[in-house]
């Protein structure tokens, strides 16, 4: 079974575009839940209260529960829709996009305004950066010092990544293995130490990846 991951953007980000003589400006940002999509938008409504347009959509959940979009004026499909497109075709998740219209005079055509959308939800994941959430588990490894040579050794072949090792009376490793890994994982650090380490699993968590092959 396939480690479980999404792709969602690092932080709130936007950027502008012109298209004959109209400005786009594409925002983004992560959103948790469908409250925060909405301040998010409300935010940019009020940052650029004179624009022609404020179309939006967004998506929340790990399996799309909640996705929603708004031409604000625009003729139907030509905004809200094609934004939304974007986030499903590159497999966004818990992000909120609006795209701000400053009409520059120029008619478009509902085939144009799709292209123009579609370009600012694009310009707008791109000032966002695009990021990998995987579903990790962290693994505690208590070990006597004796162990800690080989121990760091085998991690670093493996290229687990790691936490702070913690220093006392012994020593722990702090690992966190792909959560669909970590039994297999404990198995073989248990197996490493012949039984000597004293291991705790805890519970899964998200951790960023700029790339990720699942």
């Amino acid at each position: 079974m396939a480690p479980y991951y999404f792709r969602t953007v690092k932080r709130q980000g936007f950027k502008e575009i012109v298209i004959k003589k109209s400005r786009f400006i594409g925002h983004a940002k992560p959103v948790q839940n469908e409250e925060e999509a909405l301040e998010f938008i409300e935010q940019i409504r009020k940052e650029h209260w004179s624009a022609t347009h404020n179309c939006y959509a967004y998506s929340i959940g790990e399996q799309d529960q909640i996705q929603r979009q708004s031409d604000d004026g625009e003729p139907s499909g030509t905004a809200g829709k094609p934004i939304l497109e974007v986030i499903k075709h590159q497999g966004i998740k818990n992000t909120a996009i609006v795209v701000t219209r400053y009409f520059g005079g120029i008619m478009l055509g509902a085939g144009g305004l799709i292209r123009a959308y579609t370009d600012g939800a694009v310009a707008a994941l791109d000032a966002a950066e695009t990021i990998y959430k995987v579903l990790h588990r962290e693994v505690r490894i208590g070990i006597e010092y004796t162990w800690l040579g080989k121990l760091e050794n085998e991690l670093r072949n493996r290229e687990m990544l790691m936490g702070e090792t913690e220093f006392t009376d012994k020593v722990t490793l702090v690992c966190y293995p792909i959560e669909s890994e970590s039994n297999s994982f404990v198995d073989w650090i248990t197996d490493l130490t012949q039984g000597k380490a004293n291991i705790t699993t805890l519970d899964p968590i998200f951790i960023d990846h700029e790339h990720f092959q699942g």
